[in-house]
């Protein structure tokens, strides 16, 4: 059964029949395991082969098409060609930061992205194959020409007994052409053959829909990566602007008389703190953006940015099991290993054709002319025209082969059963997968949540902390460690967004399903409060500078 009959699936929120029974199944079993009721008979279960069928085709229908053609506003962003390889400091030199959605990444990482072309070539390689093992249904036609033309010139004594010898002279031109025909009716090598090459065919395609999906997945990921470290930049600068602010406040109690030098030395610190924190975000965010301009394959002076600061993309609505299923059906992974069983057993059966009987027919033309002068005459005394045409059949038997053809049967077979245990193996990889990501999610939703909390309350305990330090009733290391607790909270809370749309990202990959909705206002945060883009904080060294600054063309 093919994915598009055993799937209206769980996008139109429908489940297959024979799918449908499994996850009533699985529930069943997990509401009934409290009443110890039995597990469900893990041999009654439908097999992939009943399932997708013993030779499932690729079905790109389950995932959008690739883009094809870039918009005009990302024409400029074309991939440089393959081959180029700069040679000069000029050619590598960023000359534009360009900010990008993650929609344009995809557009650009489908079009540019090497490995993705690499793979579709892999594809028409597999076709061509396919029609070169059709071929063999066909006649084959033979031609072969001798002489166009061909001079022949000579000269020998002929010596009779009792005569002298006679010396004879000649010259002649001869052309032969030669046309054969061969076509073989019965071939049992032929069939499985043209078998395995259509399964290795299919199998490319799916290779190349595996990889289009990897690709998307990682291009979010590295999407969501920078935006992490955009955020935690502007944190960065957030803390080091509350840091000077500190640093400037304890400098003018101590020259007033009203705090010790101790409370200098505390601002101090925490300001070199929040300046290493910064500089390391600046790091990662410069690896962020190079990292996705290589997924992309942007020119050699083009720097990706993010359009956008992130926020939550929205909630996971399948459960877990729906989650699991779709995987099963969509994933093309298990499909690669039916179709190895196919393509093996193809394999088997034209081995063993080895030592079976061919019978084919043939037709052979050949014809020649030659004409020449001999015994030296003036003019041309030979002349001979011919031609003859053979049709017959043909029979090739290998009787005997020493038992290669059926050792080759048996490895054959082999490796059918051994992608029979890797389908096993991948199906448990597959359900792995995700669950890990179904957990991590519900785990980073929570943390959203707690992190969001903790930063509104550190936000006013850091408020107050300065009223009070202001007021005289506390010390400067109150509002430090205030300081302190409310970046950690930020930085909490910006992974956790990042880590939270990342594992959306995981899901669309390890499922096949796209069911995203909408947060609830109230429940999930969506949007983080940005800084305002008039804060400009000095940042030591001066090299460190030029970066910070060009992180708010993303802003």
């Amino acid at each position: 059964m093919r994915r598009t009959a055993a799937g209206l699936l769980l996008i139109a929120g429908l489940l297959p029949v024979d799918l449908a029974s499994v996850v009533v199944a699985q529930e069943a079993a997990d509401s009934s395991s409290d009443n110890g009721s039995a597990l469900i008979d893990q041999s009654t279960l439908p097999t992939a082969i009943e399932s997708k069928g013993s030779r499932p085709q690729a079905d790109p229908s389950v995932l959008p098409a690739a883009a094809t053609t870039l918009p005009e506003n990302l024409d400029a962003l074309q991939a440089p060609p393959s081959l180029a390889l700069p040679d000069q400091t000029d050619q590598v030199r960023i000359r534009e930061l360009r900010p990008l959605t993650l929609a344009e990444v995809e557009q650009l990482a489908e079009i540019n992205n090497p490995e993705l072309k690499a793979v579709a070539l892999e594809v028409q390689q597999a076709k061509a194959s396919l029609r070169a093992a059709i071929a063999s249904w066909y006649p084959t036609l033979d031609l072969r020409a001798i002489g166009l033309p061909q001079y022949l010139a000579a000269e020998e004594n002929v010596f009779s007994e009792g005569q002298d010898g006679r010396l004879s002279q000649f010259d002649r031109t001869s052309a032969n052409f030669n046309a054969r025909l061969n076509w073989n009716l019965i071939d049992p090598a032929r069939v499985p053959q043209i078998s395995a090459a259509r399964d290795t065919f299919e199998k490319s395609r799916d290779a190349y829909l595996i990889s289009l999906r990897q690709l998307r997945l990682v291009a979010a990921k590295a999407y969501y990566d920078l935006q992490r470290y955009d955020d935690q930049v502007n944190v960065g600068k957030q803390s080091v602007m509350a840091s000077l602010i500190s640093l400037r406040q304890a400098r003018a109690r101590f020259q007033a008389g009203v705090a010790t030098k101790l409370e200098v030395l505390e601002a101090e610190t925490q300001l070199s703190r929040d300046r290493d924190l910064l500089t390391n975000s600046l790091r990662l965010q410069s690896r962020a953006r190079r990292n996705l301009a290589k997924i992309t394959n942007l020119p050699q002076d083009v720097t990706p940015t993010a359009a956008s600061p992130s926020r939550v993309v929205g909630l996971w609505e399948p459960s877990l099991q729906e989650s699991i299923i779709a995987a099963y059906a969509f994933r093309e992974e298990l499909d690669r290993f039916i179709l190895d069983i196919s393509i093996n057993n193809s394999k088997a059966n034209a081995a063993l054709a080895a030592v079976q009987p061919i019978l084919g027919i043939y037709n052979n033309f050949t014809t020649d002319r030659t004409e020449g002068n001999e015994f030296g005459a003036a003019e041309p005394n030979f002349y001979q025209f011919g031609w003859d045409n053979a049709v017959g059949v043909s029979a090739t038997w290998n009787i005997f082969d020493g038992g290669r053809a059926r050792a080759q049967y048996r490895r054959d077979k082999l490796r059918a059963d051994q992608s029979a245990y890797e389908f096993a193996n991948q199906r448990g990889a597959i359900r792995l997968e995700v669950e890990q990501s179904f957990y991590d999610l519900k785990a980073n939703q929570q943390t959203i949540r707690t992190a969001s909390r903790a930063v509104i309350s550190q936000r006013e305990a850091l408020r107050l902390a300065r009223l009070r330090f202001q007021a005289g009733v506390t010390t400067q290391r109150e509002v430090v460690d205030n300081q302190r607790d409310l970046t950690r909270a930020q930085q909490t809370y910006v992974n956790a967004v990042a880590d939270y749309n990342i594992t959306i990202a995981e899901l669309r990959r390890y499922t096949g399903l796209d069911q995203v909705v909408s947060c609830p206002a109230l429940d999930l945060p969506a949007d983080k409060a940005q800084p305002s883009a008039s804060e400009v904080v000095p940042i030591e060294p001066a090299p460190i500078i030029p970066a910070c600054e060009a992180s708010l063309l993303g802003s």
